[in-house]
């Protein structure tokens, strides 16, 4: 066991997640460049001055800056052995875990559970087991530990044996998956999985549908909860910077851009996602295509706004999806494109202004994904939007559970239905879109990042 004692920072509020706040690039010169990352953990945790992150060293630049001691105050990153890493987090965490919670594997021949998973699951427990270390070391006497997401899911029960005396809570990013697909893993895995969470005094989810789903897994494999409360906490969208950031000049270049691309009087549909799996942009692509081949009024008057930014690109099956979706967009475009009307605009490089331009723009913005813990796209848009926006939302995203009365609500797996979800969103009333956009925004807002953070660590500290 680690004591108090040996606590080397004394915090009182800790975190630990895989991504960290800052990554360093390292130059051909030996030099190292620091950027600051952004995200609803990163708005969250500004609310909290006293705080140590500690985080994973995702890359060279990363593990050099550990090497020569740089850093910032406030963050601790760890370098754990590259090998290690890149087991749990590739085939572990997003190649298995990932998979399990978004009901994605083609159950005919995968996942198949080997010699090789186990090498990898090991990895796992050891980049799992160097977080609870580091924290033990870190924290002072019963301090506040918010663990986050599914990459460290064992990391409350080692720390607990560690750490008796610290508060520990484990926020969930991601769905949970229903227990007949969580059975999917191994028994011991499963159950080590569960165990690892439980080591937490309270388990917190984005939507009730997500914390009912890790219940029902717990029940059924476990017999209970044991002593772990469950709670629920909302991300919501930061209205305050959105809808200052969406008004700054590089904005309103991009707008001016993407209006040019799009041409006079057409509607635009906005979809802005990284190339997830989970995400279903082809399937909106094939919605896109039947919505022009059903409803040819809406040929030359509407265009497709698709930001698709690349995502795991080091995993063969999404390269092959990136590639699916530029190849789709391509063909509509060749299918129903004129010498003055693209279809599809479809832009593959990340760029966070264009994005707030592009929803600022939109007349309707497409959320469709197979399975999401929230989905904040769904959120930000209603809040950034110029002119009010209809939302066609998947029945599958978190977001769902409180935008769903003033959405537009689709099976994620039915092109047609879509298609039509698409129509409906187009020839909404202005003074329907407006109003629903206002009821949106107040619902996607609610929760904004600083107090949602603060009110998970509230209710970890009540006990």
């Amino acid at each position: 066991m680690v004591s108090e004692h040996t606590s080397s920072s004394n915090a009182q509020v800790l975190v630990a997640s895989n991504r960290g706040p800052i990554t360093y690039t390292l130059g051909e010169d030996g030099t190292l460049d620091a950027k600051r990352g952004g995200g609803g953990l990163v708005s969250g945790l500004s609310a909290v001055d006293d705080k140590l992150w500690v985080c994973a060293a995702l890359g060279d630049g990363d593990r050099e800056a550990v090497r020569r001691g740089v850093g910032e105050p406030g963050v601790r990153m760890l370098d754990i052995d590259a090998e290690v890493h890149a087991d749990a987090y590739n085939g572990i965490a997003n190649s298995v875990l990932w998979f399990v919670h978004h009901l994605l594997y083609q159950t005919p021949v995968e996942p198949v559970f080997d010699t090789e998973f186990r090498r990898q699951w090991a990895a796992y427990e050891r980049y799992n087991r160097a977080f609870a270390e580091a924290l033990a070391q870190e924290a002072g006497p019963e301090a506040a530990v918010l663990v986050q997401d599914y990459h460290l899911a064992l990391v409350p029960g080692m720390l607990r044996e560690l750490r008796p005396d610290l508060r520990i809570g484990h926020f969930s990013h991601t769905p949970w998956a229903p227990v007949d697909y969580f059975r999917l893993l191994p028994d011991d895995i499963a159950e080590q999985l569960l165990r690892g969470i439980l080591g937490a005094d309270r388990a917190a989810f984005l939507t009730r549908r997500w914390a009912d789903a890790f219940i029902g897994c717990c029940t059924e494999i476990l017999g209970g909860t044991g002593r772990t409360r469950i709670g629920v906490h909302g991300l919501g969208a930061d209205a305050d910077f959105l809808r200052r950031r969406s008004h700054e000049a590089d904005v309103d270049e991009r707008m001016a851009a993407l209006r040019e691309q799009v041409g006079e009087n057409r509607k635009t549909i906005v979809r802005v996602d990284r190339t997830e799996l989970s995400k279903n942009i082809v399937r909106g692509l094939h919605a896109y295509r039947t919505l022009l081949e059903t409803r040819p009024e809406w040929r030359e008057r509407v265009v497709h706004i698709a930001f698709a930014y690349p995502s795991r690109q080091d995993l063969a099956v999404y390269r092959d999806y990136t590639a699916a979706v530029q190849s789709l967009a391509t063909e509509i475009n060749g299918e129903y494109g004129t010498e003055s009307w693209t279809p599809v605009v479809l832009h593959v490089k990340d760029d966070f202004a264009r994005s707030l331009a592009a929803y600022r723009l939109a007349d309707v913005a497409l959320v469709n994904p197979i399975r999401d813990g929230m989905n904040l796209v769904a959120k930000e848009v209603p809040v950034v939007s110029d002119h009010g926006c209809a939302l066609v939302l998947s029945r599958e995203a978190g977001a769902y559970e409180e935008l769903g009365e003033d959405a537009i609500v689709v099976n994620p797996y039915d092109v047609t239905g879509t298609a039509e979800a698409l129509h409906e969103a187009l020839t909404m009333s202005g003074d329907e879109r407006s109003g629903r956009t206002k009821r949106l925004a107040e619902a996607a807002t609610a929760l904004p990042p600083q107090r949602w953070f603060l009110d998970q660590l509230e209710a970890l500290r009540q006990g």
